[in-house]
């Protein structure tokens, strides 16, 4: 697919920009309005096609669970292998767009590999994610930052109070998710374990509070999030911060998504999610 398309996507998905002024841009660059909504069928999610692991996989038990958040009440997604105790725990961070079925599929891959995993819905302070994407990313764009942080803070929490719980956590967050990752580890001195995915960097001058283990996945076009590489990196070796950072050549950003075709990479997608499950297995037991 054509770079700029890809670009006008990831504008529209990560900037203010309306649907309408999308799809006149899209119509414009592919030259009509059915090649406009053939790419559109290739960039927007395919969920139903794309889940991994089944809602009723038999080794897995899953439910919708709550926790006091900052003057809300938090909503998530819980999974967890079946018949096993006191297990490492991973908060799983969505993107911009809320707790979609591509990041419950994500949580249930989690715990399938053996952790209490909890998806987190952002949003819950709005009422939790709704079914329009569109209306998802402005909901994200309101969020206050400290409460926000807070609630992501007292996911944590809550799953270290839990009785099946080792007490060991973990986060792993993608693109909006990614960020947040990298917030958690600045802020939470308990967490073990933040897997980022594309996601954008702490200030330098808050790195030196990390006390977790670092894992950072980059997609090698992915030019807006990796020119802030540089100076999280500098910032990550002068404070002796343990980490590992990855930068997967000729992918796009949203690489480990495969609800989208045009820019899921499958090679890129395991390699990434191999080198989280080994770096948790090190990290959370």
């Amino acid at each position: 697919m054509d770079q700029r398309i890809i670009n006008l996507f990831d504008e529209y998905t990560h900037k203010p920009l309306s649907r309408k002024e999308f799809m006149e841009r899209l119509v414009k660059l592919t030259g009509g309005l059915a090649l406009a909504m053939s790419a559109l069928a290739v960039l927007d999610p395919g969920y139903v096609q794309a889940a991994t692991i089944a809602e009723d996989d038999k080794d897995l038990t899953v439910e919708e669970v709550t926790w006091p958040g900052d003057n809300c009440t938090m909503k998530g997604y819980l999974a967890r292998p079946k018949g096993r105790k006191k297990l490492g725990a991973v908060v799983v961070i969505h993107e911009n767009r809320g707790l979609t079925p591509h990041i419950k599929d994500v949580t249930r891959r989690v715990a399938k590999a053996g952790y209490i995993a909890l998806g987190v819905d952002a949003l819950s302070p709005f009422g939790g994610t709704p079914a329009n994407e569109d209306e998802g990313r402005t909901l994200i764009g309101k969020l206050n930052p400290q409460q926000n942080l807070t609630n992501y803070l007292a996911a944590l929490t809550y799953l270290r109070q839990r009785k099946d719980a080792s007490g060991r956590t973990g986060c792993v967050g993608f693109c909006w998710g990614g960020s947040m990752a990298n917030q958690l580890a600045v802020h939470d001195p308990q967490l073990n374990a933040a897997v980022a995915y594309y996601g954008g960097q702490p200030k330098p001058e808050e790195v030196p509070s990390i006390s977790s283990a670092v894992l950072l996945h980059y997609a090698g076009l992915d030019e807006r999030i990796n020119a802030g590489i540089p100076a999280y990196e500098a910032a990550l070796k002068a404070a002796g911060v343990k980490y590992e950072l990855h930068v997967y050549d000729g992918v796009q950003h949203a690489f480990n998504n495969d609800t989208s075709p045009a820019r899921y990479n499958a090679e890129a997608a395991k390699l990434a999610w191999d080198r989280t499950l080994h770096f948790f297995s090190e990290k959370l037991g």
